[in-house]
């Protein structure tokens, strides 16, 4: 039989409905799992145990009864250390955040798997305050990237990708500001997805305002949808959260791509340099969408390069953070962060606007492109994961994490869906991740073309070594 920690979310419930195991020995094997990977590869701020086990007793007699409290009752999953986990403190990367206090709410996300029985394993690292693309804090060190211990886990939810990759459970929460389920999707080799703003309710609001996502880190697209349809729904504390869903997005995983219009961007009009690795997977999984039925054409997106927009609202949103903070507490910060932060207090509220003005160009110039696209497909990144423990890759001359992330933070400015699928390794071994983007709105669309590419096989889990 197959190992447990190597089970979908709907493999080990179609195992517990069978009665092959039961939600004690997916619980037990996922914590092991995460025990023995946590010296090296550092994906977890904590890890619940005694919770865990606590919850997959309750589940485990539910399903004896016949009675399975929700959708995904005695699934292990984990919560990046940004959301709200009831019981156990959210530091959010930072060591000024202090652990006093009774913690008693849940996020939304939290909340909604908390009421459908999912069993909690803990709380995954993330970079301070979630501010950048790869997962280090001086409050919890560096985390490792799975499929090789000297590359980085990408960011800011890398702990979360790790533990995913490794079998520390097969679900995790994520967010993502300008990339942040996305990048770490990538460098990994698991599934994420960036749903549209407001599909997932976020509470307490985020300082970087609506650039912020909540989104699925899974084993697979199947996977996504199945949380999706979980954690996707209302929540009043979020008085941005969209309305009900139209459907069930695990129920629309079936309608393919034949028929579906598909722009393929290899470098966003010649606007990012790829490497060759990269390039060759991204195009033979396209290549791929076409045999499938999609209508491919290669056409990119008509907007200009929106950095400095983006750093205008990142960088004040990461100021608003730390506002409260007197100048002692802010030597404890990340001394990137810092710096970012003296930015984002340098500007105005005009420079804001301006900012907003040119994010609602992109918005508009985006809609218009989906009138002609179904879907857009890029590289999710123009390279692979670098060295552990650095910002921006050596020798490539860029300043800050938004220098090699080009394709994912656009997509939060126009608060699109857009999601990361694994389509190959370059020659390194190390994952090469696909980007699939879609309308505003329709979730549904990018997560049938993502689970199209896993059933013809374009699309792999892909193992780390000697995991």
């Amino acid at each position: 039989m197959t190992e447990l920690t190597e089970l979908t979310a709907g493999e080990l419930l179609d195992g517990y409905r069978k009665g092959e195991f039961s939600p004690v020995e997916a619980t037990r094997a996922a914590l092991e799992r995460a025990e023995r990977v946590q010296p090296e590869v550092n994906a977890f701020v904590r890890i619940t145990a005694e919770d865990a086990l606590a919850r997959a007793r309750e589940s485990e007699d539910r399903w004896r009864r016949g009675r399975p409290a929700g959708l995904l009752d005695g699934v292990p999953v984990t919560v990046k250390d940004i959301l709200l986990l009831r019981g156990h403190p959210t530091l959010r990367g930072s060591r000024t955040v202090p652990e006093e206090g009774r913690w008693e709410e849940d996020a939304p996300s939290v909340a909604r798997l908390r009421e459908h029985g999912a069993v909690f394993l803990g709380k995954t690292t993330t970079p301070e305050f979630g501010w950048k693309g790869v997962t280090d804090s001086p409050l919890t060190g560096v985390t490792r990237n799975p499929h090789d211990r000297t590359r980085t886990a990408g960011g800011s939810s890398g702990g979360s990708a790790a533990a995913v990759a490794l079998g520390a459970g097969p679900l995790s929460l994520g967010t993502d500001g300008g990339g942040s389920v996305r990048i770490p999707a990538a460098m990994c080799g698991i599934f994420g997805l960036k749903p549209t703003y407001g599909r997932v309710p976020l509470y307490p609001p985020s300082a970087f305002g609506t650039l912020s996502h909540v989104g699925p880190m899974t084993r697979d697209a199947a996977d996504a949808a199945l949380l999706l349809d979980v954690i996707g729904v209302p929540d009043a504390r979020d008085w941005s959260a969209l309305g009900p869903a139209p459907g069930s997005f695990t129920e629309g995983l079936a309608g393919g791509v034949r028929g579906l219009r598909v722009a393929y961007s290899p470098s966003l009009g010649g606007q990012v340099p790829v490497r060759p690795a990269v390039a060759t997977a991204v195009r033979r999984a396209v290549a791929g969408l076409a045999d499938l039925g999609a209508y491919v054409t290669e056409s990119d997106p008509d907007f200009a390069e929106p950095m400095e927009a983006f750093h205008t609202l990142w960088f004040s949103g990461a100021a608003r953070v730390v506002q409260h903070l007197g100048p002692h507490r802010r030597e404890l910060l990340d001394p990137g962060l810092r710096e970012v932060c003296a930015a984002g207090a340098r500007l105005s509220a005009l420079d804001y606007l301006a900012a907003v003005d040119v994010r609602m160009e992109l918005g508009r110039t985006m809609g218009h492109f989906h009138e002609s696209y179904d879907l857009l497909v890029t590289p999710t990144l123009p390279i692979t994961a670098f060295e552990a423990g650095a910002e921006v890759p050596r020798g490539s001359g860029h300043r800050r994490w938004t220098g090699w992330t080009p394709f994912t933070y656009p997509f939060n400015m126009t608060q699109q869906p857009a999601a990361s699928v694994p389509v190959g390794r370059d020659e390194d071994g190390l994952p090469v991740g696909l980007q699939i983007v879609a309308a505003r709105h329709r979730d549904d669309l990018v997560l049938r073309a993502a689970h199209a590419l896993y059933e013809a096989g374009l699309a792999t889990r892909l193992t780390p070594a000697g995991k």
